[in-house]
C-alpha cells in the first residue's frame, strides 16, 4: 500500500487469489451441481496455467507490470478460455467478443496501465480511502474499462 500511494505502483501478488477463486467456482459446481460454474472453474484454472506459463506476476520494478497489469492479464487469458470452451455454448459467445477486444488492444492497455507509474496516487486516506479516488487508481486504463463495461 506504501508502494501505491508513494508510486502509484501495486506489486501485490494475487496468484493465491486467482486459485482460491477458481477452486470456489469448483465447490459451487459440485455443491449445487452447477454446471456453469464448473466451466468458470476450470477455465479460471487453465488461464492461471497461461499466466504462470507467460510469466505475468507483478514486477519488482517501475516500468513493469503491476497488479493492475497482472489482473489485466488473467482477465484476458480467461476471457479466451471461456471463448474457446466447448462446454457451454452461451459462455463462449458471451466472451469472445470481450476476448478478442482485449487481445487486440493488449499493447494499448498495458501502456496505459504502466503510464500512471512514478507519481504519488492519491486515493484520499490509508485507513478510509475515498472509493471514487480508490477506483480511479485501480482502474487507469480506459480502454480496459470499456472492454470490461461492454460485457
Amino acid at each position: 500500500m506504501q508502494q501505491l500511494v508513494k508510486e502509484n505502483y501495486l506489486r501485490w501478488d494475487s496468484l493465491g487469489e486467482f486459485f482460491a477463486l477458481a477452486a470456489s467456482f469448483d465447490h459451487l459446481a459440485d455443491t449445487f451441481d452447477n454446471a456453469g460454474a464448473k466451466v468458470l472453474g476450470e477455465t479460471l484454472d487453465k488461464a492461471t496455467e497461461t499466466f504462470l506459463n507467460e510469466d505475468r506476476s507483478p514486477g519488482r520494478k517501475l516500468g513493469t507490470i503491476d497488479n493492475r497489469g497482472s489482473h489485466f492479464y488473467l482477465a484476458l487469458y480467461w476471457a479466451e478460455e471461456l471463448a474457446n470452451q466447448t462446454s457451454n455454448a452461451d459462455l463462449a459467445a458471451q466472451f469472445k467478443p470481450l476476448a478478442e477486444t482485449l487481445r487486440a488492444n493488449e499493447q494499448t492497455i498495458v501502456e496505459e496501465l504502466k503510464a500512471v507509474q512514478g507519481e504519488p496516487a492519491d486515493i484520499g486516506g490509508y485507513f478510509r480511502p475515498d472509493e471514487e479516488k480508490v477506483t480511479a487508481v485501480m482502474r487507469p486504463s480506459t480502454t480496459f474499462n470499456e472492454a470490461l463495461a461492454s460485457l
